[in-house]
C-alpha cells in the first residue's frame, strides 16, 4: 500500500458535508469512478466541485430492515432491560436502526438508552453516528477492526454481561460466537444486508470503461464494496487489465481507510489512503494524488496536465477528442523536443499516412490551448511543445 499523504492543515470538513471553501478545480479534465452507494452523491459533489467528472456505479447495494418486526421487538426488549454494552460496527447500521425505531416512536428512547450504555465503535463512521444520536463511545477500535473489538471486550471481561452487536452488511465477523464462548449473553441485530448492485448495467459499463483506461481514479469507502468490485472484475475477466493499469501508475485506487483497502491489497492492487478515515480527507487525497501523478508540463499558456480522457490547462478542461488527447500526451511526454509527423500519425486513431492529418491534429490542439505559440513548428522536422518551466 502506498504511503498516505497528509490531510492538509486546518480542521476537517463540517458535519454538514464536504466543505471546501477554495472550490479549486484541480481535477479539471479528470474522471473518477465511485464504487459506493451510501453517500455517493456527497462524494461525487465534492469531487465535482474540484472539477472532476464522476461516474457512480455501486458495486453492491444495501437492503434495509430485513426483518423490521423482529428488530423492533428486540429494540423494545432492550429498552425494557438495557444491555451492558452495545457494539456499533457501522454508521449506516446505527442510523438504519434509529430510523426503524422512529417508525414505531422509539427513536428518542433508543437514543437515551445508547447515551446511558457503554458503547463501542468499530470506526469513525460508527463514532459519527453515535454522536449524532447523542452518545459518546466508551471505546473506539483504532483500526476499525472487529478483531480489535473482540480483544478489547475479552480483556475487560464479558462473562455474565449482556452485549448487543449491531451487525454490518456481511454479519458480525464471528463476534457473537466468540463472546458467547467467553460467557456473555449476546443479542445480534441485523439492520441491513449487502445485496446485489442497484444498477448492474452501470457496473458493467464502468468495467468496460476501466478496460479502455477511461478513468483516472477509483474511490472506495467500505471493505465489502471493495471485495464486490474485485469480484465484478474477476467475473468480467478484467482483473488483470485493470491491475496492470494500477501498478503501472495509470490508475489511482483510493480507499477511505486501510480496512476498505484490504480486499484490494489482497487482490494485488496498489492502494492509497488518507491519514484520516474521513470522506473529506479521501477527496483531498484523490485531488493531491491525481495532480501529482498526472503527466504535467509548463508551457507559455500555463500549466498543462494530461489525464486519462482529457487534458487541462490550469483549471480549464480542454475537451479534447481522443486524437487530440493522444497528440497532447505525445508532446507533453517530450517537452522542448521535436516530435515528427510520423510519430504523430502513429498515435492518431486510424492508419493514416497523410502528413496533412498530423497538421490538422496540431491545429486543433493549438485551438484548444488558445495559444498557438505553445506549439512550435520545426520546419521539415515536426513540432515541439514549448517548455516554459
Amino acid at each position: 500500500m502506498t504511503n498516505p499523504v497528509a490531510d492538509g492543515a486546518g480542521r476537517g470538513p463540517s458535519a454538514r458535508g464536504f466543505v471546501d471553501a477554495a472550490f479549486n478545480e484541480v481535477l479539471a479534465g479528470t474522471r473518477v469512478l465511485i464504487t459506493a452507494q451510501r453517500r455517493a452523491e456527497d462524494l461525487s459533489a465534492a469531487l465535482k466541485r474540484r472539477g472532476a467528472h464522476t461516474v457512480v456505479a455501486p458495486s453492491m447495494g444495501v437492503e434495509h430492515h430485513i426483518d423490521e418486526a423482529s428488530l423492533l421487538g428486540r429494540t423494545r426488549d432492550l429498552l425494557d432491560s438495557p444491555p451492558d454494552a452495545v457494539v456499533v460496527t457501522t454508521g449506516i447500521g446505527l442510523r438504519a436502526w434509529l430510523d426503524a425505531a422512529d417508525t414505531a416512536g422509539l427513536s428518542e428512547a433508543l437514543s437515551e438508552m445508547l447515551g446511558a450504555t457503554s458503547t463501542i465503535a468499530r470506526g469513525p463512521k460508527a463514532v459519527g453516528a453515535l454522536r449524532g444520536a447523542g452518545a459518546d463511545p466508551a471505546w473506539v477500535s483504532p483500526r476499525a477492526s472487529s478483531h480489535e473489538i473482540l480483544e478489547h471486550l475479552l480483556e475487560t471481561g464479558v462473562a455474565g454481561r449482556h452485549v448487543v452487536i449491531q451487525c454490518h452488511g456481511a454479519g458480525d465477523d464471528g463476534l457473537s460466537e466468540a463472546l458467547r464462548e467467553a460467557g456473555a449473553r449476546v443479542t445480534p441485530l441485523t439492520v441491513y444486508r449487502w445485496g446485489p448492485p442497484p444498477d448492474a448495467d452501470a457496473v458493467t459499463n464502468s468495467i468496460d470503461e476501466l478496460r479502455a483506461a477511461r478513468f483516472d481514479a477509483v474511490a472506495f469507502t467500505s471493505s465489502p464494496g471493495s471485495a464486490a468490485w474485485v469480484s465484478s472484475l474477476e467475473a468480467a475477466k478484467a482483473l488483470g487489465n485493470v491491475r496492470e493499469q494500477n501498478l503501472s501508475g495509470g490508475l489511482l485506487l483510493a480507499a477511505v481507510g486501510q480496512v476498505a483497502a484490504g480486499p484490494l491489497v489482497d487482490a494485488g492492487f496498489d492502494v492509497g489512503c488518507p491519514e484520516r478515515g474521513r470522506m473529506g480527507a479521501l477527496v483531498r487525497y484523490i485531488s493531491t494524488r491525481i495532480t501529482e501523478d498526472a503527466l504535467t508540463c509548463v508551457i507559455p499558456a500555463g500549466l498543462l496536465r494530461v489525464h486519462a480522457t482529457d487534458a487541462a490547462l490550469g483549471q480549464r478542461a480542454l475537451g479534447l477528442a481522443p486524437g487530440g488527447l493522444a497528440v497532447a500526451r505525445l508532446l507533453a511526454s517530450h517537452p522542448g523536443r521535436t516530435v515528427s509527423r510520423e510519430q504523430i500519425l502513429h498515435v492518431l486513431p486510424g492508419d493514416s499516412t497523410d502528413p496533412h492529418a498530423a497538421e490538422v491534429a496540431i491545429a486543433r490542439l493549438r485551438e484548444a490551448l488558445a495559444s498557438p505559440a505553445s506549439i512550435r513548428t520545426v520546419v521539415r522536422r515536426g513540432y515541439l511543445l514549448v517548455d516554459a518551466s
